[in-house]
């Protein structure tokens, strides 16, 4: 069993900031990549920002240039530090990993339980 916690969310201004943070607990053998997704109301979810274990960084069109996402893979963790906030970044935001599970070795996709993001205007 695997499971994502975010912390990190909340009410900014447009033009602030904010970092989340995401924290993979349980049966890890390894992560293979970590990031970010996001849902606004009445949209599809879609992707913010993702890390591969090797790899460079991704980023949606509308986070580049503003979001910076990065893992530390000692501790099983990835945040977003996201700058210059505007009134549609406003969504639950879901921390994403593709996991390794110890002793299986079978491959897992698990979700974070979201976390609210709302940037008034």
């Amino acid at each position: 069993q695997v499971q994502l916690v975010e912390s990190g969310g909340g009410l900014v201004q447009a033009g602030g900031s904010l970092r989340l943070s995401c924290a993979a607990s349980g049966s890890v053998f390894r992560i293979n990549a970590m990031g970010w997704y996001r849902q606004a109301p009445g949209k599809q979810r879609e992707l913010v920002a993702f890390i591969p274990s090797g790899g460079s960084t991704n980023y949606s069109e509308s986070a580049k240039g503003r979001f910076t996402v990065s893992r530390d893979n000692a501790k099983n963790t990835v945040s977003l530090q996201m700058n210059s906030l505007k009134f549609e970044d406003t969504a639950v935001y879901y921390c994403n990993a593709v996991i390794v599970l110890r002793q299986s070795f079978r491959v897992q996709e698990v979700w974070g339980q979201g976390t609210l993001v709302t940037v008034s205007s």
